[in-house]
């Protein structure tokens, strides 16, 4: 199944960006590249500034400071909104569904940027509507009315009209919330798909350490509005860089086999190491 952007995406890169909420600054000096074809996670205690900084990457926070460009060099802030939705789309985390709309109905309106101004015209749309939805296993809820899904089926449904604006840059603020376990990883197994398979760049804000650790080529962690590290997974998610940030012993265990990482928050009741004796 082929996945092919209307605008071709090579990288997108954010400089020095400062973003503020008034006059309070919540994310300072940031920066972040996106690249095609690579996963992006972003993680960090709650109040460090994700989701904040991936807005800001698509248009929807403006910074004071800073610049945001697409490799070509075309200025993100210079773009029309219609142009800006055909190279990068955002699945946010808080969405008002309008009623009265079917599944389908729902996913074909990301379609929106790709309709000719006056016609109304789409001829990608059927097929881009198809591969969206059979990415996201929702064939079978085409016909049902969204106000009557479930929180996990809303989710892969908000997925797939993200999917159908058929961008080359996907941006994801937790797209695991409300999923059971198994949709997390059906989830991540799309996320990782797009970019193995399709070329697309995809940029993800995570909760779940381990879930950043398995998809991701690259995390960034956020502190208090900066980032503060960098790089790949093993380079990331080290036990110093996670107790600081979260402000809690964290033990981290890479599997000598197949190098995978695994994270534990170590708390009052869950510390396993040997108590001193009298």
């Amino acid at each position: 199944m082929t996945v092919s952007s209307t605008m071709p995406f090579d990288g997108l890169a954010a400089r020095e960006l400062d973003l503020a909420y008034g006059r309070e600054v919540v994310v300072r000096a940031a920066s972040i590249e996106l690249k095609a074809g690579t996963v992006t996670a972003l993680i960090g205690p709650n109040g460090s500034g994700k989701s904040t900084l991936l807005r800001a990457l698509a248009r929807l926070h403006l910074p004071t400071a800073g610049g945001i460009s697409f490799d070509d060099g075309t200025d993100v802030l210079s773009l029309d909104p219609k142009e800006l939705a055909r190279r990068i789309t955002l699945l946010a985390q808080s969405r008002s569904t309008p009623g009265g709309l079917s599944v389908r109905e729902l996913v074909e309106y990301g379609r929106h940027p790709h309709r000719a101004r006056w016609s109304g015209r789409d001829p990608g749309a059927e097929q881009a509507i198809s591969r969206a939805m059979a990415l996201t296993g929702i064939e079978a809820l085409a016909d049902r009315p969204v106000q009557a899904l479930s929180g996990g089926q809303s989710q892969r449904v908000w997925l797939a009209s993200c999917l159908a604006q058929d961008t080359g840059l996907l941006l994801l603020d937790e797209p695991t919330t409300f999923l059971d376990l198994r949709y997390q990883i059906e989830i991540l197994d799309v996320v990782r798909e797009l970019a193995d398979e399709h070329g697309i760049g995809v940029g993800v804000v995570l909760h779940d350490l381990d879930q950043a650790a398995a998809i991701a080529d690259r995390i960034l962690l956020l502190e208090d509005g900066r980032v503060t590290a960098d790089g790949t997974a093993h380079a990331v998610l080290t036990p110093e860089n996670l107790s600081r940030a979260y402000g809690i012993r964290v033990d981290v265990h890479v599997d000598p086999v197949d190098g995978r990482i695994a994270t534990r928050a170590v708390g009052r009741h869950n510390d396993v190491r040997p108590r001193a004796t009298a």
